[in-house]
């Protein structure tokens, strides 16, 4: 015999797997010095018997039918159609998880089968560890979502009774500079909390999957504009100058995503200005569109740049207070993973920092003055004439509370604490009464259902001001814009408030007027 046939033989008999061959009829005509070890047989001892032999009792009936289809269409191919399906049966009647392989052979003018038999057991714990494991991370991330959810809406009800109190709160100490400052002091610790609830909700979701990105054709120049009026205020207030440039082009992208990215981008530049400028500014490269938010404020450590980005971390600043909870570029790097966009920053410490998003160029879709504008919000305006407020809202502490602060306001007002109860106020509407309204309003209608069910009740087209614990989510749901009506979420700012009744055209009346 050559080397090389014994070395062969000294393969087959020693390899890592019991290897048998069975002819036609199930026979067993060759087994390997392995077998011993994995099915508790000497190979002389399975040589002539049936294959049966090493089928647990339970799978014998099935052997003969799974043997024919073998033999009508032979290939190499594992045995069973999951690895849960095969065991096989140890001399001594135990039985093992079994890996089988099957090669089909001719030999002397015979059809065979080779098959390669192996203890699975190792490798079954590991895959039932790994199926329990996704259970586990499957009902945990059920579970986050549903907190999330719950807490989206629930955790804001009493943000919501605190500010609104301390609002109504403010007006009634008019000129009591002692309370003034007191409260004033309140409104600052609401403040804060409220940006830590809205940080902590937001990094959540994004990082739990709950937040799926739904694509739509943004105009840049919309967004910056939004933004403009939105961070115009507080940058007046510490008399820096906020300056946009005027892009030309529409991008595919997430609207709420992308305008909540650079939220966050220029809220920071602010917050760590004191004087100089924020600068936010695009521009189209051949690969990317870059949009660029550059401060003169007080720097970042080249030490420190790294870790910006992390949940929770904050540059110390020598004797400064902490400013935020340091979740904002938590929510940038989050937002965008999702949006697939690249994000980096330079910063020189007592100079300033630019942070730029750079957005691959192919998800521009054109480029032309935008006409759409209106597409940022959900709402359009409407005009009503001088009214009342019609407040449902099913939370007693949040209805209280709202009812108070616009009563001292200046404003008359209906409440409803369901529905069916604002429903039963109906034959008491008249044009220029307004819908203040929770979106969620249990499972009875929504704060949708609502107002589209009065407006078919009082044949015309009542403004309405819908709020929600989850805005963005809701605004997602909000497929097409509902005329005169606003969104905003809670916990809300009273000034936004008040501006909305205004812009749909409601005045404060007297407390103790007729309201129309």
């Amino acid at each position: 015999m050559s080397d090389i046939a014994a070395l062969s033989r000294q393969l087959l008999h020693f390899s890592p797997d019991a290897l048998i061959a069975v002819d036609a009829h199930g026979v067993i005509r060759f087994a390997n010095e392995t077998a011993r070890a994995v099915l508790g047989y000497a190979p002389e001892d399975l040589v002539g018997r049936p294959l049966e032999v090493l089928l647990p009792e339970r799978f014998r009936a099935r052997h003969a039918t799974h043997l024919a289809e073998f033999h009508r269409d032979p290939h190499s191919r594992e045995m069973g159609s999951r690895v849960a399906d095969l065991y096989a049966r140890r001399a001594d009647g135990s039985e093992f998880p079994a890996g089988i392989r099957l090669a089909p052979f001719d030999w002397q003018g015979e059809r065979y089968v080779a098959a390669a038999i192996r203890d699975a057991t190792e490798r079954r714990s590991v895959r039932d560890a790994l199926v329990a494991a996704r259970a586990d991370a499957e009902r945990a991330n059920w579970a986050k979502s549903r907190f999330l959810a719950t807490a989206s809406h629930d955790l804001r009800q009493p943000m919501q009774t605190i500010r609104l109190l301390n609002a109504a709160m403010r007006r009634l100490a008019s000129g009591c500079p002692d309370i003034e400052d007191l409260l004033h002091r309140e409104e600052l610790a609401i403040d804060a909390a409220t940006r830590l609830l809205d940080g902590l909700l937001d990094v959540s979701r994004l990082e739990s999957g709950a937040i799926k990105p739904q694509l739509d054709d943004v105009p840049l120049a919309s967004v910056f504009a939004d933004l403009q009026r939105e961070f115009d205020s507080p940058a007046v207030a510490k008399a820096l100058r906020l300056e946009f440039s005027q892009p030309d082009a529409t991008l595919s992208t997430d609207r709420l995503l992308f305008t909540q990215l650079l939220q966050n981008l220029i809220g920071n530049a602010l917050k760590y200005t004191e004087r100089g400028v924020v600068r936010v500014a695009a521009r189209i490269d051949p690969e990317y569109l870059e949009i660029g938010v550059e401060d003169t404020g007080i720097g970042i450590p080249a030490d420190k740049l790294e870790r910006i980005f992390d949940e929770y971390y904050q540059v110390d600043r020598a004797g400064a207070p902490r400013l935020g909870v340091g979740l904002g570029l938590a929510i940038v790097r989050e937002v965008a993973r999702l949006l697939g966009y690249q994000v980096s920053v330079r910063s020189t410490l007592g100079e300033g920092t630019r942070v730029v998003v750079r957005i691959p160029r192919q998800v521009l879709r054109s480029t032309g003055a935008d006409a759409a504008s209106a597409a940022a919000d959900v709402s359009v305006a409407g005009s009503a004439a001088r009214g009342r407020l019609l407040l449902v809202e099913d939370n007693a502490s949040v209805r209280t509370a709202t009812e108070l602060f616009l009563t001292v306001a200046g404003y008359r007002v209906l409440s409803a604490a369901s529905p069916g109860d604002a429903l039963a106020l109906a034959p008491q509407l008249r044009a220029g009464d307004l819908l203040l309204a929770d979106y969620r309003l249990g499972a009875e209608l929504t704060g949708i259902d609502l107002l589209h069910r009065l407006r078919e009740t009082l044949g015309w087209e009542m403004p309405a001001i819908l709020l929600s614990g989850d805005l963005d989510s809701l605004l997602r749901v909000v497929k097409t814009p509902i005329r005169s009506c606003r969104f905003l979420g809670k916990p809300v700012d009273t000034g936004a408030l008040t501006a909305a009744i205004a812009a749909l055209g409601e005045s404060p009346v007297a407390a103790n007027g007729t309201g129309g």
